[in-house]
């Protein structure tokens, strides 16, 4: 039977209502870990247009801090571009896994191009199909962008009034990304990958250089796949 109008609208609403409500949330928490990057910059001496321009054309968080920090160390502009570029690298799986749900034309594709990050990724990928997930990572983009934006400014002028750590700012994104992961890890295969990936970045972050450790975890989806191999194996 085929759906009649007024319900496809109400389903549609229905299915927009779960991950509008997620991306609300993510982008509070979004504007206020915005907020202690604009302090950052501000300390490192970027001014306010750089700052800005950084949040609007990068719009890729942790690359961010990675540049603006070897900047603040006295790095050169190609130590900050590079550690930059390997933090974004994980976007190219981001862009492979969301290609067949992101068609369009050219000025469509280079615009979802710029909103893929992890919220708007990990909204898509929990989606129940394809339209959901259209749905669900141009909401968790253009949710994120707006605060994003709009606190690294106001973060960048309020220099001095914020204290990032004691407002414990700086563990914002991590606590989000936590309360998106755990309704994820409903089988064994999900949480032998988060574990061994959590293992590896914890292992590794006093030695290695920072966003180094957050893409070698990527590999501790291996042990969700053992995992995953060893079940299918098992005798029912």
């Amino acid at each position: 039977m085929v759906a009649s109008p007024p319900y496809r609208t109400m389903r549609s609403v229905e299915q927009t209502r779960g991950p509008a409500s997620q991306a609300a949330a993510i982008a509070v928490v979004v504007g206020a870990f915005a907020l202690s990057f604009g302090v950052i910059c501000a300390d490192a001496g970027l001014g306010l247009p750089m700052t800005v321009a950084l949040s609007t054309l990068v719009f890729a968080g942790s690359a961010q801090l990675a540049a603006v920090g070897v900047v603040a160390d006295g790095g050169t502009g190609a130590a900050a571009v590079f550690g930059g570029l390997l933090l974004g690298a994980r976007n190219l799986a981001f862009g492979v896994a969301l290609a067949p749900v992101l068609r369009g034309g050219v000025v469509r594709r280079m615009l979802a191009a710029h909103l893929v990050i992890d919220e708007s990724a990990a909204l898509a990928t929990a989606a129940p199909d394809a339209a959901s997930a259209r749905r669900a990572f141009w909401v968790g983009g253009l949710c994120v962008f707006g605060p994003w934006n709009a606190g690294t400014a106001a973060g960048w002028l309020m220099t001095g009034a914020i204290d990032v750590e004691a407002l414990g700012l700086d563990a914002a994104i991590p606590g989000a990304f936590v309360a998106l992961l755990a309704p994820r890890l409903t089988d064994a295969s999900a949480r032998a990958a988060a574990l061994a990936g959590a293992a590896l970045a914890l292992t590794l972050t006093p030695f290695a250089p920072p966003g180094v450790p957050i893409l070698l975890a990527a590999a501790g989806a291996l042990a969700g796949l053992v995992v995953g191999a060893r079940r299918a194996r098992a005798p029912a």
